[in-house]
């Protein structure tokens, strides 16, 4: 009598192709059940921890326009001026509307400034103006 030993049996190749299929389906269902809420102001630095809620003061809300003019309390400001005016009020705490014809070069020179200057800066983009009209 012999005995013969039974073929070992082969490795079953993994299929993915249902794995990916159920991947796309489930980003599909997540992106179509999501929700993104508009916000007015953005917070450029994380740092939630230190902070709590309050209902103060209102902060200052500058606006910058095209032309890298800074419009506080209905008067342009050049940016150290209005640092140092910001600094003897004791805001430390400002909202910048950035007007939608400024460019980004004037946004980044303007935030950088203000950031240097220690303020807490949030900062929104308001609709470009139509002067096509």
């Amino acid at each position: 009598m012999s005995l013969v030993s039974p073929r070992p049996p082969r490795p079953m190749p993994i299929r993915i192709t249902p794995l990916i299929d159920v991947v796309f389906i489930l980003l599909v269902f997540f992106m179509l059940t999501t929700r993104l809420m508009p916000t007015d102001h953005f917070e450029l630095e994380n740092t939630t921890a230190s902070r709590g809620s309050s209902t103060g003061e209102a902060r200052p809300e500058l606006m910058l326009q095209a032309s890298g003019a800074l419009h506080w309390q209905g008067r342009s400001w050049a940016t150290d001026e209005l640092v140092a005016t910001l600094a003897q009020g004791g805001d430390s705490d400002v909202n910048l509307v950035v007007s939608g014809d400024a460019s980004l070069a004037t946004f980044t020179q303007t935030l950088g400034a203000l950031d240097q200057a220690g303020l807490d800066v949030r900062w929104q983009r308001s609709p470009p103006s139509d002067t096509g009209n």
